[in-house]
């Protein structure tokens, strides 16, 4: 049993497929789940559940009722498999685009559900581990743009050579318990409040 606490939410407009996911997750031990078989207003009752996962059954779903259910994903930031019994390539690629964790065509089985989700939401962490790498990566690269801007401004202000206005702006940002990028950033607010005045 991996996590049996995790709160899950079925939304299926079909009772008879709903009981088959129900049944499915219980027997994989997970106990708190909700199932709703009216999609309309669904943004506001997952917003009131907060499940941890969302299990999507659509029996025959239209081009719209994917385009809601993919745009719901894209919204709720939340694991989501999601069943259907027919697809295409175009409606595939739509919901990976939208960040459904597992979309499953033609697949429903009492006994498929349990290692679906366990796979829904492991693909969901691998997912957001990477989004927040990658922004703090870009923060990075952020940060030592502005140190690069700054050390130019001191360099050509005071006459201090690379080493030494790196090492001024790395004291000042002890001194202050600051990060460097942050001290930069003031230096650099700072430089173009000062600069030049022409025309004035």
């Amino acid at each position: 049993m991996a996590a049996p606490s995790l709160s899950i939410l079925v939304i299926d407009e079909n009772r008879i497929r709903a009981a088959v996911i129900e049944a499915g997750l219980r027997e994989a031990g997970h106990e708190r789940i909700t199932v709703i078989h009216d999609v309309a207003g669904i943004a506001r009752r997952i917003a009131e559940i907060e499940p941890d996962v969302i299990v999507i059954d659509l029996e025959n779903p239209n081009r719209d009722m994917l385009e809601n259910m993919f745009q719901l994903s894209r919204a709720v930031k939340r694991p989501i498999a999601m069943f259907v019994d027919r697809s295409d390539q175009a409606a595939i690629e739509a919901a990976v685009e939208a960040g459904v964790s597992a979309y499953v065509v033609d697949g429903l089985r009492q006994e498929r559900v349990k290692p679906i989700l366990d796979m829904a939401v492991s693909r969901f962490n691998a997912f957001s581990r990477m989004s927040r790498e990658l922004e703090e990566m870009r923060g990075e690269l952020q940060g030592r743009k502005l140190v690069d801007k700054a050390k130019r401004i001191l360099m050509q202000s005071r006459g201090l050579s690379e080493d030494e206005a790196y090492a001024l702006l790395r004291k000042t940002a002890m001194n202050q318990n600051r990060k460097i990028s942050e001290i930069a950033d003031s230096l650099i607010t700072a430089a173009s409040l000062l600069g030049p005045q022409e025309g004035n």
